[in-house]
């Protein structure tokens, strides 16, 4: 089922992209640099569409995406109900994203650790590359997934790993102390 339009919605980041069909969300984007940056980019992505007034499923979905974003204390937001439209996705991607979007708000896995659940343990740099082709950010929340070795691993949105940190700081994410920065 192909893309019927898509919105921009301003989160404490910047403005995010959503694109949508009559089902599901295609595509969830975090901010670029600008509002101008991510609206280029999604009509780069949907050079068939426009930008259109969001149903009643996506405004719950840019409501929740908000509410994460905004990180108010004690209140992780858990976006797992989000309806997502993966055709096209390849099948090993789709495991990838089903398994990160039950780790819940403020815990982690590293990329090894998604690899061994899935049952593919070789398969750390496979799961990394699948991550960075999210086409749902954070919807599913590749930024709750880290390096072994480095412990942040890669972040392709804009900002890279200081966007990755930032989010996984507004989750209250911890590392065997009290948080993650303390």
């Amino acid at each position: 089922m192909s893309t019927l339009a898509y919105a921009l919605f301003p989160t404490p980041l910047g403005h995010c992209g959503v694109a949508w069909n009559e089902r599901a969300l295609t595509c969830v984007n975090l901010p670029e640099q600008d509002e101008a940056a991510t609206r280029a980019r999604m009509a780069r992505r949907f050079p068939d569409c426009d930008e259109g007034r969001p149903p009643p499923f996506v405004q719950d979905a840019i409501a929740a995406v908000t509410a994460l974003l905004e990180g108010h204390p004690g209140e992780p937001r858990d976006l797992t109900h989000l309806p997502l439209d993966m055709a096209g996705v390849p099948p090993f991607h789709q495991r990838v994203y089903e398994l990160a979007r039950r780790i819940p708000p403020g815990e982690t896995l590293t990329y090894g650790e998604v690899a061994q659940r899935l049952g593919e343990p070789g398969a750390a740099r496979a799961v990394g590359q699948a991550l960075g082709a999210n086409p749902f950010a954070p919807v599913v929340p590749c930024h709750r997934v880290l390096g072994a070795q480095t412990g942040t691993g890669g972040f392709s949105a804009h900002g890279g790993l200081l966007t990755k940190l930032k989010m996984l700081e507004i989750e209250g994410a911890r590392f065997g102390g009290p948080g993650l920065f303390d």
